[in-house]
């Protein structure tokens, strides 16, 4: 989940890097999502940060978090959860 506040928005980047990796695994296992921080309570912690985070979930439960839009830490996450 790419969170983002309203001001600076989703991390359009990230997107793409997302998309490819989606590509390369071919694994209905990833999904990618974005939550506005200010509209959603259970995200209050990540109100007023000026960098992207990524939370990543499986089974419902949060399993890592990357702050900052480094495309290899990102990738290596993803792997990693997949």
């Amino acid at each position: 989940v790419d969170v983002y506040q309203a001001w600076c928005g989703p991390c359009k980047p990230v997107v793409n890097l997302f998309q490819k990796i989606k590509n390369e695994v071919g694994s209905n296992l990833l999904h990618f999502a974005v939550a506005e921080v200010d509209s959603i309570d259970a995200l209050e912690k990540y109100r007023g940060q000026c960098e992207p985070v990524f939370l990543f979930y499986t089974g419902g439960e949060l399993v890592a978090v990357v702050r900052g839009a480094d495309a290899p830490l990102l990738q290596k996450a993803i792997l990693k959860q997949l």
